[in-house]
């Protein structure tokens, strides 16, 4: 599981002075982005490769308000790959709280520049095999 650290910034609260819930999906792409990049996978590695991940869905569940400054810890991981989808869990947490403010996840899918589905293990073994690795250490 991978971990990301996210500062919440002023501009990221409303009126009421709690994190508006707009910012937690931008938080698990923030966290994505991160994982991809500690693998030395980021998303313009990818993109140069022809790989486009486009999101096909997120949910996510509101637990508890976060609020300026708070320092949230995303927890990443990949819950499910097979080659063509991906799925990732995320799960936010303040310090010294066992239980998560939110809790979500994202879905995608690999496509080429066309648009086209990317079959990972034919096309790009090297991803397919790394990606393959992070699910087996996630599950």
């Amino acid at each position: 599981m991978f971990c990301y650290v996210h500062t919440v910034q002023y501009y990221e609260t409303d009126k009421m002075g709690v994190t508006h819930h707009s910012n937690y999906i931008r938080w698990m792409e923030e966290a994505r982005v991160a994982l991809l990049e500690s693998l030395g996978m980021g998303y313009d590695k990818l993109e140069a490769m022809g790989i486009l991940s486009p999101v096909t869905g997120v949910a996510c569940e509101y637990r508890a308000p976060t609020a300026f400054r708070d320092e949230v810890t995303v927890r990443v991981r990949i819950a499910k790959y097979d080659g063509v989808h991906l799925n990732v869990g995320y799960e936010m947490l303040l310090p010294g709280r066992e239980q998560p403010v939110l809790t979500g996840q994202s879905s995608h899918v690999f496509l080429n520049a066309k648009g086209a589905f990317v079959r990972m293990k034919r096309d790009y073994p090297q991803v397919d095999a790394l990606m393959r690795e992070l699910a087996a250490r996630d599950a």
